[in-house]
């Protein structure tokens, strides 16, 4: 593991802010991950050691406000730096997302699958030898996923054990290459929602995912790194399954399915008539221009996410 930088120049930190910037751009669109961004930026081991020193230790100091002993052991200014990135970015774009998914739902979620998909075999890539076992793990992961993002409700709620949960969730892509943050957050109902937070200046909703996110950031570092250590090509097989299932929930290709209808009588004696439907994922129709178009930036994705990629395959550790 890499060791922690301690001294770094102005122009550094310039650079350490715009890796921040970076990171959080990528973190912001589902199917493009903060942790491949670190990676490609050089700074993905340093990130994670700079977590992992969130400790007992560090905890006991901050407890003891034992400020000098922290400013002195714990690499604050990384962090600090890299998190004023993060958030610029995600201050910048969440308006213009939050536009797009209201007005434009169709083409939006259709260049994110295009990432998503194209993240599939990002993530495989990462398998070292392919066996029986990482392909059956893989199935598993396809089929879980698929199934689970069927049952899981259209909205979610907005408890603030829901949202702290949400967090934590998502903050694993801080630790993982190849999966994202915004996509555990669509997977859970929770990507509209917290865009419209930060725009509207939702401190609650924000700070409840924030703090989630710190918090399993913290709890999930060594256990993630304890997994990838031992069970490295069954759990990244397992997760480039799970992305694939899920694609399932962000479809963008819909259409509204007639069921049937039902009738009630009201008090005063009225019929009343009630129809009902449900939206199903259906194949592009090549006769649609918005389907067509949806198709290109399904490719558009999946090609920006090659290219994320190749940089980082030929980004030096």
């Amino acid at each position: 593991m890499q060791k922690l930088k301690q001294k770094r120049s102005l122009k550094d930190y310039f650079k350490l802010y715009f890796s921040g910037i970076l990171m959080g751009s990528a973190d912001l669109v589902p199917g493009v991950s903060g942790g491949t961004m670190a990676f490609i930026l050089g700074i993905y081991e340093e990130l994670i050691s700079a977590i992992s020193s969130i400790n007992k230790d560090l905890i006991t100091k901050v407890l003891k406000f034992k400020i000098k002993d922290i400013l002195n052991t714990f690499p604050w200014q990384f962090l600090t730096v890299l998190g004023f990135g993060i958030i610029t970015a995600i201050l910048s774009l969440s308006h213009g997302l939050e536009y797009l998914l209201k007005n434009q739902p169709v083409y939006i979620w259709s260049f994110f699958t295009g990432l998503i998909l194209a993240s599939v075999p990002a993530i495989s890539n990462r398998v070292k030898k392919w066996g029986i076992k990482p392909y059956f793990s893989f199935a598993i992961g396809v089929i879980f996923a698929f199934i689970l993002v069927g049952l899981a409700p259209s909205k979610t709620p907005d408890t603030p054990l829901f949202l702290l949960l949400s967090g934590a969730l998502a903050s694993m892509a801080m630790i993982l290459p190849g999966i994202s943050g915004s996509f555990i957050l669509v997977l859970l109902g929770k990507y509209e929602t917290v865009l419209s937070a930060v725009n509207n200046r939702d401190f609650i909703t924000v700070g409840l995912v924030a703090i989630g996110a710190v918090l399993g950031l913290i709890l999930f570092s060594k256990l993630l790194k304890y997994i990838f250590a031992n069970y490295h090509d069954l759990a990244v097989s397992l997760l480039a399954g799970f992305v694939l299932g899920a694609v399932r929930k962000i479809w963008p290709f819909k259409i509204e399915k007639f069921l049937g209808e039902t009738f009630e009588r009201t008090t005063s004696g009225d019929v009343i008539f009630i129809s009902h439907s449900k939206i199903v994922n259906v194949l592009p129709n090549l006769n649609s221009p918005e389907h067509l178009i949806g198709l290109f930036l399904v490719v558009v994705g999946g090609v920006f996410v090659y290219f994320i990629n190749k940089m980082a395959v030929k980004t030096p550790n």
